[in-house]
């Protein structure tokens, strides 16, 4: 098992960032912060050419980051904690490239995931959002050092050998050659992981699908979600599989949401696949628990390549109360159970 960074410790990358952002709109007035938002929500994701970003200004970008990089942080962190699960004992990264990782979630996920400092390339086009990123990760001993570097996300894309390669909420604002090119070249570089996030929509699941068969077309093996690397046992367009990661609302989220809960829930599709042997789950549980009296009922997919629901009950002892606190996503079962 890694040493992943408790993100409760005083000094951790979410707790700096959460300070970061929390002073990103100082200056900014309230009413021009929701518009930017509202504007930028409406048009940034899926509707932009990829030689035209829509982040046209630091006032852009400090909006949208304030509002977006939460969420996108805590999904990839998500994605992580499989990933950093499902790997030899003491694994980490020793390098990282973030494709078309604007302001930079990824780069802080990472470094709230494993411990140390590691070269870190953030590549995107937009300017404004590169230089935010920058900003931002001054915040950070363990960012200060990357580097952030304009390019084309598409057919033209280069990337340096790396361990890591993430990709985060950028295939859906691609053409579907784009996309095509990017895993590949993310494929290309990747020395042995590369983690793909997108929506949790049917179509981010899509394309999260393609990207699999594209991985393991390349050789890569499936570390998680699933805990296999054969076809999804998910029949095409009856379901998707997708998760949930809690995010803290700031003021602006409630602001602009009109909502009053100091929490909202980001849904969010993904694909970790590595070169080296993974140690994935038994199965993983891909639907929140239904917890009843006397009994948990789980939905599974298994390493048998299937899916299927696993009742839990009083009569299982430790495995009763693992389900009980076993939460969407989780591996099944836990160790502590087994």
């Amino acid at each position: 098992m890694n040493a992943p960074i408790s993100p409760a410790s005083p000094a951790s990358p979410a707790d700096t960032l959460r300070t970061a952002l929390a002073g990103l709109l100082d200056g900014l007035p309230p009413k021009q912060a929701t518009q930017a938002v509202d504007r930028l929500i409406a048009n940034y994701r899926g509707r932009t050419p990829t030689d035209a970003p829509i982040l046209r200004d630091r006032a852009d970008v400090a909006a949208y980051a304030a509002y977006r990089m939460p969420a996108t942080f805590e999904a990839v962190r998500s994605a992580l904690d499989a990933l950093a699960d499902a790997a030899p004992e003491g694994w980490a990264p020793g390098s990282h490239v973030d494709v078309g990782g604007g302001t930079g979630a990824a780069t802080w996920a990472v470094a709230s995931t494993w411990a140390g400092e590691r070269p870190v390339t953030v590549l995107d086009w937009a300017e404004p959002a590169l230089a935010l990123g920058r900003e931002l990760a001054g915040a950070e001993p363990r960012l200060k050092a990357a580097r952030w570097q304009r390019s084309r996300i598409g057919a033209s894309l280069a990337i340096e050998s790396t361990d890591l390669v993430t990709v985060s909420y950028v295939l859906g604002e691609l053409t579907e050659a784009d996309r095509a090119s990017v895993v590949e070249a993310a494929a290309d570089a990747a020395a042995q992981a590369v983690v793909i996030i997108e929506p949790g929509t049917p179509d981010g699941y899509t394309r999260i699908m393609e990207a699999r068969e594209r991985l393991i077309a390349a050789g890569f093996r499936i570390a998680a979600p699933c805990p296999h690397s054969a076809a999804c046992p998910i029949e095409p367009g009856t379901d998707w599989c997708h998760f949930s990661a809690r995010v803290s609302r700031s003021s602006l989220h409630r602001q602009v949401k009109g909502g009053s809960l100091a929490y909202e829930d980001e849904k969010f599709s993904y694909v970790a696949a590595v070169r080296f042997d993974p140690v994935p789950p038994s199965a993983r549980v891909v639907r929140r628990p239904q917890i009843r009296k006397g009994q948990v009922l789980l939905d599974l997919c298994g390493a048998e390549e299937e899916l299927r629901r696993e009742t839990v009950t009083k009569r299982h002892g430790p495995l009763y109360r693992a389900a009980r606190d076993a939460d969407w996503g989780d591996a099944w079962p836990p160790p502590s159970a087994e």
